[in-house]
Formats: C-alpha cells, structure tokens, sequence
C-alpha cells in the first residue's frame, strides 16, 4: 500500500526547501489559515501512482464534494436512475407494517455514501474549524496542529457515535445483560435509528483505514491497520449474520476509550499538564473496566451464552424453524455451511438462515485477535506505570516516521538558518524542535543543541506533576508513552 505521510517537502530542492520554510514562517506569524495538507510538486522520482495517490490525500475534500455533487443531480435530473441512487440516500428495506429495516445488498451503498462524507467531513472540520481552536488555544507549531486536529476530530466523532450508541442500548432489551443479545435471533429487521448507527459506524471504520495512512506513522501502525482490519469484517459479518445486538454493544464499549485517551492529549498540547493527569489516570481505569473486563464478559457470552439462547436450527423469513435435530431436513438447507450462513443477509435476505455453534468459532476468532491487540496495548500501558512507580524513567515511544520527519525538518531549519546568517547578519537564529526530540533532558542553547541533547539521555530535569510518585520527576515522560506529550 502507497503510504500519503512523505513530507510535505521531500523531493523538493534546496532553494525550494528554503522558499517553503520562509512561506511556512511567514504564514504562522501573520496568522493565516493553512490547510491540514496541501499537495506535494510532482518530481522526476515520483511515479505516477504514487502521484495520484499524493492527490488523493491532498484534495480529500474537493475529490469528496465533487462525488457527492455529483451523485445528487443524478439523483436530481436523471429519474430513470433513481433505483440505483435511492439506496445511497434512504436506509434500505423498510417495512411498513413493523417500522423496522431489514438487512440486504443495498445498504453497501449507504455505507459508500458515508464513507465519502466522512473521509471529505475530516478534513473540513480540522482546517476550518479545529485549526483556529487550536491557535487560539496557543498552539503555533506545525506538528502541533496537526496533532491537535486529529485527535480533536476523533473526540468529537466518538462523542456523537457512543451518545447514539448508549441511547439505542439503553432503550433496548439487551442493556447489561448479556443474554437479550442473543435471544429472538436472527434479527432480520431492527429499527431505522439502530440501522443507521451501524452503517455509519462501519463507514467510518472503513475511512480510517484510509486515516491510518494518512496521519504520521506510529510505533504501532500494524497493530493499528490490523485493529481496523479486523473491526470491518467483525461488521461486515456481523451485519450479514444478523448479529447487529452484539456489534452495537462493542462498538459502545471501545468508543468510550477513544474519547478520553485523546482528551487527554488534547489537554496536554493546550498546556494543560495537570488536568491531562488526571484523565490519564482515567483513562487507564475506563480502559481497564471497558476493553480488559467487559469486551472480555462479551466474548465469553458469544462463547457460553450463544449455544444456549439460540436453538441450533435452521430459520425461515416468516419465523418458523427446522432444528438441528431434523438432520436431513437440517442439512439439506445448509445447515452445517459456516460462510454462505454467515453472508446471508448479502446473498439471500429472504431465505432461511442457520444457526449452529460451530459457527461462533469464526467470531471468536476475530474477537480474540482483537482481545490480543488491545491486551498488548494494555500491557504497554501498564509498563509505563509499573516503571514510574519504581521509579524507572519511561521511555520515549514516538514513532520511527516521526523521528525522520524531525530530522528531516532540523535540516531544513539548518538550511534556513544559514540562509538567514549569511544575507541578515543582526537576525538572530531560530531552530524548531519538537518536544519528543528533545527527549526532555537539559537543553544547550547553541546551534547543535538539538543533536547534543538527544546524546544526552542521562540528563534529566525535575518537573512538577499533578500525580507525584516517589523517585520519579518526569511524569511528562510517561505522558509521551500515551501521546499526550506536546509538539513543538
């Protein structure tokens, strides 16, 4: 897979390079807006599908406006074709005798139309909404809004999608309690508000696939890719299956983490040390609660729960049922077929679809690679904490890309610097630093304090903390370890 995080200046040459650092300086001190990324000159290095690819990344909204532009006046002026857009605009299925929507082919085409609104939504709301928020919050830096933006756009979407998701649960059956996820299976029809939510959710994992290669690489981007990965097909399958009761109470479950973890970083670009303390630590108890206790309770439900609320059988549309006991009759409608069963929604809506518990190894498979990605993250997490209660330093965990993109941006500085040195002798030198690569130790105030400091790693300096652990002064460290260190 091409990767869009190059540099916004790599391939460009020195006089470029240095005309960009001084657009870049002058846009940053008369305050104007710039996009979240803008498009990278084409050089004679370059293929031309690693070209495309660049533009795809860097018009994210005018590529996205220009779809759905484009399949509204079809929509609009073409009434012949209104059988194939309709899907992409209404849920599919609506019965009206029960006010419920069944499951079926059509609604991949909802699902494209979000995944388009959220890929084009993204980046309208971190250049024109959360850039300004962030200056005015005093983040100057590059790096700094762009953190500040990504994370900003993941809270503000987890906070919709797990408000929608507590209040479907809520009004349901099957709030805490495990059982009423299973019983009344297969769920052929569920509400239209219930519906939307889990297209839209799958839609947006989908566009973070996409995400994931966008925003700088981190020391976990395999866990990360295969974390979406594995998510999609839960929902793809899940969806196909008629299991959309347990889908909903996972997706509930993880979301909550996804607005505190990043809340806390947001704190910490904005300054604010101590209060990001304070949802650090409760971060780590709604992780541990939500993804080590309760994730777990629901897998062991699709374990030991499923076989006893879902009588193995084979299920017809209008509610009535072969059981497994009927071997023949059992097996003749496929009875004991794991794949077709599980993409019956897709494949044939209407006809019967059957349960065996056989076929719940293939979602505890997915759920247990799943449990073992977040268990390894949990792990990190706990080190981290382990380590400052012993009064060990935490190590600095940025990613590989990050740290390339910091020398490669020390280089440019060091070719502006000069450049500056040699045509404005009074103008004093000015070199960006990122906070991670000064792996917070003391800091030399010549041009090469930069590279001496990142040899010094003994040198540490005190810094207070909202959290105070005996034997251990830098609690910005063990910040570092969960992103909530600040960009420089």
């Amino acid at each position: 897979m091409i990767s869009c995080r190059s540099s916004e200046t790599g391939g460009l040459g020195k006089h470029a390079q240095l005309a960009y650092a001084k657009d870049d300086k002058a846009a940053r001190t008369n305050g104007i807006h710039k996009p979240y990324k803008r498009a990278k000159p084409r050089t004679e290095n370059d293929g031309l599908f690693t070209y495309l690819c660049m533009q795809l990344c860097e018009h994210q909204i005018g590529i996205s406006v220009n779809l759905l532009s484009l399949l509204f006046l079809t929509h609009v002026f073409f009434p012949r074709a209104r059988q194939h857009t309709r899907p992409f605009f209404h849920l599919s299925y609506h019965n009206s005798n029960t006010n419920a929507y069944g499951c079926g082919t059509d609604d991949l085409s909802f699902v494209a139309l979000w995944l388009v609104i959220f890929v084009g939504l993204r980046v309208a709301i971190m250049d024109y909404i959360l850039a300004p928020l962030a200056r005015r919050g005093g983040i100057k830096t590059k790096k700094g809004l762009v953190r500040f933006q990504e994370q900003a756009w993941l809270v503000c979407y987890c906070i919709c999608s797990w408000s929608l998701g507590m209040y479907i649960m809520w009004n349901s059956e099957y709030f805490f309690n495990l059982h009423g996820m299973w019983k009344g299976w297969p769920f052929r029809e569920i509400s239209g508000l219930s519906k939307f939510y889990y297209l839209a959710q799958w839609a947006f994992w989908i566009a973070q696939i996409l995400v994931v290669n966008i925003e700088e690489k981190r020391k976990d981007y395999a866990e990360m890719f295969t974390h979406h990965v594995f998510t999609i097909a839960l929902l793809f399958l899940s969806y196909g299956y008629y299991h959309t009761r347990v889908g909903i109470v996972i997706l509930c479950t993880m979301d909550l983490v996804d607005i505190v973890l990043p809340t806390a970083k947001l704190l910490k670009y904005m300054g604010y040390a101590k209060t990001c303390d304070i949802f650090f630590g409760l971060f780590v108890v709604v992780w541990l609660f939500t993804r080590q206790i309760f994730f777990p309770m629901v897998i062991y439900s699709v374990y030991a729960h499923s076989p006893i609320d879902m009588e193995p059988g084979c299920y017809f549309y209008d509610g009535s049922m072969v059981p497994a006991t009927s071997s023949a009759e059992y097996d003749a409608l496929g009875g004991n077929v794991v794949w077709s069963n599980l993409v019956k929604a897709y494949t044939d809506r209407e006809g019967p679809v059957c349960w065996n518990p056989t076929i719940r190894y293939s979602f505890l498979g997915l759920l247990l690679s799943l449990q073992a990605i977040i268990f390894l993250w949990f792990f990190m997490i706990v080190r981290v904490v382990v380590n400052v209660v012993r009064g060990n330093s935490a190590d600095d965990v940025r990613s590989d890309d990050e740290g390339e993109d910091e020398q490669a941006e020390e280089k440019l500085e060091s070719v502006k610097s000069g450049y500056e040195a040699q045509h404005v002798s009074a103008a004093p030198l000015e070199q960006e630093v990122g906070v991670e690569s000064l792996n917070f130790g003391a800091r030399k105030s010549n041009v090469a304090g930069s590279s001496s400091v990142r040899r010094s790693k003994t040198q540490r300096t005190t810094r207070s903390s909202g959290i105070s652990i005996p034997g251990h002064g830098d609690h910005k460290e063990l910040l570092g370890r969960i992103g909530c260190d600040k960009p420089s």
